[in-house]
């Protein structure tokens, strides 16, 4: 992928009928693999480029109504602009691309769940110090539902390999997560959840299935305490639209979370998160909240 000089963080500056590499994002190049066994040989190349500590591989699973490209020029935008380390991989699972077609794409969620539990499984045999998975809305159905496919049929080797887990404005019913945080007993640590009160999207998708209480905005942290999680509320960031992916487009949220040395340790279990990021920190049994703030405010 190409980025343009003029990018701004929180954009994707889409390509024009004059795509422009100035101006625009652009594919620079394509190579397809025809096993798993060149997949790996390629990313462990990538990898080697690396130094030891920044050996992770970052799966990145979109969300509803994301065409291939959308999940594609999303993760190009958010390495960039968060200067993640590791490799950046993309999941893409088949969306219809289409905001009327919620059903449709809620039943190639479920569709898409051992295209991922197979994807996993490739980078857990590669040289990747560890895997991260970031999924935002539709796509932590995808991705709680391969772990728990995981954890129930055995896979320790890949489960071990998963060293941390973050959901974006996840579009999922509380209880159907409870019950799929159960079957997977010990989660990944860290284990975040960004969330916002604002999410307008989440919102109408409780009106349309009848469902209320989506994860990725509750009221009460409380209805998640049993489990090890750090619950994120970025809702002073959200700042206009469906506000359903607030982490990834909001400039001033994503130069906080970029600034942050050590993303893992500011966010894990062990203390390092006070100090780290503007905002009050609740803690309710397991889980933690943390309320992010715009430094002006303060």
């Amino acid at each position: 992928m190409s980025i343009p000089p003029v990018h701004k963080a929180g954009k994707i500056e889409w390509p024009n009928a004059k795509p422009d590499p100035q101006k625009h994002f652009l594919l620079a190049g394509t190579e397809a693999y025809k096993n798993g066994t060149q997949m790996r040989a390629n990313l462990d190349k990538l990898l080697a480029t690396k130094k030891p500590e920044n050996r992770d591989v970052i799966i990145y699973v979109h969300g509803f109504n994301n065409r291939f490209s959308d999940g594609l020029y999303r993760i190009a935008q958010m390495s960039h602009d968060l200067n993640l380390p590791g490799v950046a991989v993309t999941y893409s699972w088949p969306s219809a691309g289409n905001p009327l077609n919620y059903a449709y794409d809620r039943d190639s969620a479920l569709f898409a769940r051992d295209g991922l539990r197979r994807l996993i499984d490739e980078v857990s045999k590669s040289n990747a110090r560890g895997i991260i998975l970031v999924a935002h809305s539709l796509g932590s159905m995808v991705t709680m539902e391969t772990l728990r496919e995981l954890r129930v049929s055995g896979n320790t080797r890949a489960m071990n390999r998963i060293s941390g887990v973050v959901l974006m404005s996840p579009d999922l019913d509380l209880d159907v997560f409870k019950t799929q945080a159960d079957a997977i007993g010990e989660l990944p640590d860290p284990f975040i959840i960004f969330s916002s009160k604002k999410d307008r999207a989440l919102r109408l998708i409780e009106q349309l299935t009848g469902q209320k209480n989506r994860l990725g905005r509750l009221e009460d942290v409380g209805e998640i305490a049993k489990y090890d999680i750090t619950y994120i509320d970025v809702t002073a960031y959200s700042e206009g639209g469906t506000n359903h992916f607030p982490t990834a487009k909001s400039p001033a949220l994503l130069k906080i979370l970029g600034q942050i040395p050590d993303l893992e340790r500011a966010l894990s279990g062990d203390g390092g998160r006070t100090g780290l990021l503007p905002g009050t920190v609740l803690t309710v049994q397991n889980a933690t909240t943390l309320i992010l703030s715009p430094v002006a405010s303060r």
